[in-house]
């Protein structure tokens, strides 16, 4: 606990730049100045530990925004009280979602932030004499960035070319191809010079850096279509280890704090886990009694449960069963369906007590035999293993999934955004 709440004073006393300029010019008069804060090797560490809490601390963390966006966008959930607008906006979707919902304002403005101080730590580390602590300050940097990167780029259709005052915007998949960049310069340097244990004993615990690495860039290599690379990508990561955002007490769990203990705000749909009931769930899938749990007297009857169960749950920054999917989806958009099967039937047959995690199916190995069929599998063992990770609205695309299944395709662009910036792009129809 004490190591904690170190980490998060140095964050906040050294590292963290003020965010209040909608124009992304992160400058606070009353902070350290950029030199102060970036002089030292503590104070960088420091500010990777602040950057690590704007992610995934707090009900305005990019995390519970991109969880509760995705969810609620793709049904995963339901809504308990209309007076949460933004939920309330997001459970409408379609053009009740605006530029005026918080949540989507907190994931933009969050997510510029932490690119912004990542960018920084990086380039500051770089000067660094001691290269092993420098190369853990380097792949926590570009862990956060990449996500949040990634994430900019799965919910919008167009992304910031950089951070600053009326900045231009790209295409998404650049968005996607900038945190694979950066994944790869991290991937460089960590294998060059081994991160150093005085490193991860001053950093937030919880990050095996190395393998989210290699995990991250097979998630954007896939969403990118470049499937052979995905495959080598995932090959590299080791699938009985762990890579969390921890909780505690002090720092507790956002959307269990949120939307789990208060059964106010939202709660999971059902069993289906927000599938049609073509694709739903068996009722002998493990992984329902995993990420859902009963309430048999207060209703809604099914509550959340997985990786939002508590205060102190820590929250994957991937699962290695996600590793498992993307050469199954890569290798079967590369017409090796006998590879795809192997890869999907080791989720589908994986039992609890043999995942790092204790998500497992348990269940008979699948006989698909077309592309398509074996697509559609890996698709309904995505929602299903991977529900309420944020991911699954870029999976509905991706699948082509009808439209009548989710309440929107993009999101609109805060207004935030929209008045500091007279190159912000136009708002997607839905």
């Amino acid at each position: 606990m004490k190591k904690i709440l170190y980490k998060y004073q140095i964050a906040f006393l050294l590292g963290m730049v003020s965010f209040a300029s909608c124009k992304k010019d992160f400058v606070n008069p009353n902070a350290p100045t950029s030199d102060q804060a970036y002089s030292s090797a503590r104070g960088l560490v420091g500010i990777n530990n602040g950057n690590q809490r704007i992610y995934s601390l707090g009900g305005a963390s990019v995390l519970y925004g991109l969880v509760t966006a995705n969810a609620f966008t793709t049904n995963e959930v339901i809504l308990r009280n209309s007076g949460n607008v933004p939920e309330y906006q997001f459970s409408l979707g379609g053009a009740s979602v605006d530029a005026t919902n918080t949540i989507l304002a907190n994931i933009w403005i969050n997510s510029n932030k932490v690119i912004y101080d990542a960018n920084s730590v990086i380039k500051a580390a770089e000067a660094l004499n001691d290269k092993a602590y420098a190369s853990g300050l380097i792949a926590h940097a570009s862990i956060l960035k990449a996500l949040a990167l990634g994430n900019l780029s799965m919910l919008w259709e167009k992304v910031p070319d950089t951070i600053g005052k009326n900045v231009t915007f790209s295409d998404r998949m650049v968005g996607f191809t900038k945190s694979i960049n950066a994944i790869d310069k991290a991937i460089g340097l960590v294998n060059a010079n081994p991160i150093s244990s005085n490193y991860t004993y001053e950093a937030a615990s919880g990050i095996d850096y190395l393998n989210t690495l290699y995990a991250l860039k097979a998630r954007f290599l896939l969403f990118s279509g470049k499937n052979d690379e995905a495959i080598t990508a995932a090959n590299l990561v080791d699938l009985t280890k762990k890579s969390t955002f921890n909780y505690d007490a002090i720092s507790p769990n956002p959307v269990f704090t949120t939307a789990t203990a208060t059964n106010n705000v939202y709660q999971a749909i059902d069993s289906t886990l927000g599938l049609p009931a073509a694709l739903a769930p068996v009722a002998a899938d493990g992984r329902i009694a995993f990420y859902t749990s009963i309430n048999a007297t207060v209703s809604p009857r099914f509550r959340i449960n997985g990786f939002y169960n508590a205060n102190t749950t820590a929250v994957p920054i991937y699962l290695p069963s996600e590793m498992t999917l993307i050469k199954a989806e890569a290798f079967a958009r590369t017409n090796n369906l006998s590879s795809a099967l192997t890869e999907l039937n080791k989720v589908i047959t994986k039992t609890a007590a043999a995942d790092p995690f204790k998500v497992g199916a348990g269940l008979a190995a699948s006989t698909a035999s077309t592309a398509t069929a074996i697509l559609e599998e890996i698709y309904k063992n995505r929602c299903i293993e991977l529900y309420m990770s944020g991911l699954k609205l870029e999976d509905m695309r991706r699948f082509g999934r009808p439209t009548t299944e989710r309440k929107r395709n993009f999101f609109p662009y805060p207004f935030r955004e929209r008045d500091s910036n007279p190159n912000t792009p136009a708002n997607p129809s839905f």
